[in-house]
């Protein structure tokens, strides 16, 4: 863990404050590559995980900016009535589960909202890199556009910015934007969980690994328990135990009943954290964070569940 220390703390749209964190006792960070983000222990108890958003060059702060969130759990709540400047708090070091891919010879970026903040580091790195890019930036009108009018000054003709009003039909057309791939493009998008589904859908025909996505905070009406789950059992390893894992019970659940501890943090399968070693088994990923190719040897627990017929081995 990262002993951090608010530096100050800044209005930036009447519902998101920016937050930038220095080393406690001064002296340079751990190094962050475009599209990190940090998990944050909370003064309530609470863990959270905010994306960076600065320059990657930077080694002197970190900067992560949170939505005041009137569904929050708790969370972003503290963030914006609790914390003070001077503060301490602990963070772990930087996580890149949304890196961007450098070889790529056209990067387009979509933002939703808030979702804005892992881009806009990414929009950091790949004008330093002279790369071709774009970004486009969804949001329900200018003033909670956050980074707006910075945006437009730094990027000019390579940011288009799409303002709906509070009605998604008026926004960004993105089956007509990912239409057509450019050679060796790279889609990245951020934010609501249906801005999200909207781009994998567009690029459903896109190579594999071209298309990344990184909710900002979980949709729970999408990724809840479906209606037909099953029972199923799963197989640890190293412990020469088969558990059953009810049809209304998560693996994560089952595992934590049998005194298993896996760190967990959004339980929405968006963080990343309680992702296990898959060592045989299909199973059924509902996670928005693994890729493809980790999906193949990983799983995370707190959603994900086998197919019908299937017993999952995990490295346990």
């Amino acid at each position: 863990m990262l002993n951090l220390r608010v530096m100050s703390i800044a209005a930036i749209t009447p519902s998101i404050k920016e937050i930038e964190l220095a080393a406690e006792h001064g002296g340079a960070l751990p190094s962050f590559t475009a599209g990190a983000h940090i998990d944050v222990t909370l003064g309530n108890g609470m863990e959270r995980s905010y994306s960076l958003l600065n320059d990657p060059a930077e080694t002197h702060r970190y900067q992560i900016a949170v939505l005041r969130d009137a569904d929050s759990r708790g969370g972003s709540v503290w963030m914006h009535d609790q914390l003070r400047e001077a503060d301490p708090i602990a963070s772990t070091e930087p996580i890149n589960n949304f890196a961007l891919n450098e070889a790529g010879e056209t990067h387009v970026l979509i933002a939703g909202g808030i979702g804005i903040t892992p881009l806009r580091s990414m929009a950091h790195r790949l004008l330093a890199l002279g790369a071709n890019f774009s970004l486009h930036y969804c949001a329900r009108d200018r003033q909670r556009a956050a980074y707006l009018s910075e945006l437009e000054s730094q990027l000019g003709q390579r940011l288009h910015v799409h303002l709906d009003g509070g009605d998604p039909a008026r926004g960004i057309d993105v089956a007509a934007l990912l239409s057509k791939r450019p050679p060796a493009a790279h889609v990245y998008v951020c934010g609501p969980a249906g801005l999200i589904r909207s781009v994998r859908e567009a690029a459903r025909d896109w190579p594999k690994g071209t298309v990344h996505y990184e909710l900002f905070r979980g949709a729970e009406a999408d990724i809840a328990p479906r209606a037909n789950d099953h029972g199923f059992e799963i197989r640890l390893a190293r412990a020469d135990k088969v558990l059953a894992v009810p049809a209304d019970t998560s693996i994560l659940d089952v595992l934590r009943a049998h005194g298993i501890k896996i760190k967990t943090l959004c339980k929405e399968g968006v963080c990343g954290t309680c992702r296990v070693r898959l060592l045989s088994g299909q199973a059924d990923h509902r996670d928005e964070v693994l890729t493809d190719a980790q999906r193949e040897r990983e799983i995370q627990v707190c959603v994900s569940r086998a197919m019908p017929g299937e017993t999952l081995v995990l490295d346990l």
